[in-house]
């Protein structure tokens, strides 16, 4: 009885917190970034598929809880890809997005940035986000490679482009002081990596546009594609990629800011960098499950909103349609 009332009965492909308010989707995307699973064996990996085979064969052994189906059902969502059925690259993961994109992270956020290191890091940061797009893609419509690329150059094209211009304007102005200067270049990252988002997405999936994307009755059935719930899905997606990176690169430098203030750090300046990967990494951690959460997969859309010919093909005043990542 405990159990049931802490854990909810199993359900296989099914998200194991409700989706529809805020703390669930927080629960939900704490367990998809969890970096322990990076941590599993082979034969953990083995033991959790075989188990949710028996679940859907009915052939499950007596004795197995909703608890443990549930962590199986984790651990092999979070190694396998759903449509390929092959293991994802590790440091691609969403569960190493963490671990892995702090040190890029440390590395947009470093003071005093050359052109080379401005040029590096905005590069290694879309390099590293279009191999963790790809690696995640939804493989079940096959996207040309063509199309990912296009989004790559755009994006690597935009940030590169905005934080050196943005360098430029910054180190020729003689409105700032040295110090001011220095605080300011600290946020060049975050106008630049929300760009290349925006950039990235409009690339990726303008065709939806021209194309549409399917909307769904109550019941999960397809009642049409539609160009305009397509139009409300790429800007609710562009702007959850503005939102992300928000915390993500505002937080630190204002943190540091404070800190190297402090006379511990005054007087060791070798203690800057560490701290300054810890702050990092425990922003990065912190905010991304909470930005991620903001917004649901599955958004609606009233049908008096939509095509003609698609308020005429169902009964239902609202439909729903997956936004996208």
């Amino acid at each position: 009885m405990a159990e049931s009332a802490a854990c909810p009965p199993f359900q296989l492909g099914r998200p194991r917190y409700d989706q529809s308010t805020f703390l669930g989707r927080l629960k939900h995307f704490i367990d998809i970034i969890d970096p322990s699973t990076l941590f599993v064996s082979e034969s953990r990996l083995t033991e959790c598929v075989k188990l949710l085979d028996d679940f859907k064969s009915g052939n499950l052994s007596p004795g197995v809880t909703d608890s443990q189906l549930w962590e199986a059902q984790k651990v092999k969502q979070a190694i396998i890809h759903p449509d390929t059925g092959e293991k994802i690259f590790m440091p691609f993961r969403m569960s190493g997005y963490v671990p892995f994109g702090t040190p890029i992270v440390v590395g947009l956020l470093l003071p005093n940035q050359t052109l080379g290191s401005t040029v590096f890091w905005q590069w290694l940061n879309q390099s590293h986000n279009a191999c963790v797009n790809y690696a995640n893609r939804n493989a079940t419509k096959p996207t040309p490679t063509s199309k990912f690329l296009q989004g790559y150059v755009g994006a690597v094209s935009s940030a590169v482009s905005i934080a050196v211009g943005l360098n430029i304007l910054i180190q020729k102005s003689s409105k700032f002081s040295p110090a001011t200067r220095l605080i300011i270049q600290r946020f060049i990252p975050f106008p630049a990596v929300a760009s290349a988002n925006i950039c990235n997405v409009g690339l990726m999936r303008h065709s939806e546009l021209s194309e549409g994307i399917d909307v769904l009755d109550n019941n999960g059935n397809v009642v049409g594609s539609s160009r305009i719930a397509a139009k409300h899905a790429i800007m609710e997606t562009a702007f959850t990629r503005v939102v992300l990176p928000l915390p993500i690169f505002v937080l630190p430098p204002m943190i540091m800011a404070y800190l190297e203030k402090l006379p511990l750090l005054q007087a060791r300046r070798r203690l800057l960098l560490p701290i300054h990967s810890f702050v990092c990494l425990a922003v990065f951690g912190l905010s991304l499950p909470l930005a991620i959460s903001l917004f649901p997969q599955m958004s609606q859309i009233e049908v008096s909103h939509l095509e003609p010919e698609i308020a005429m093909a169902t009964d239902c005043k609202v439909l729903t349609y997956n936004k996208g990542l």
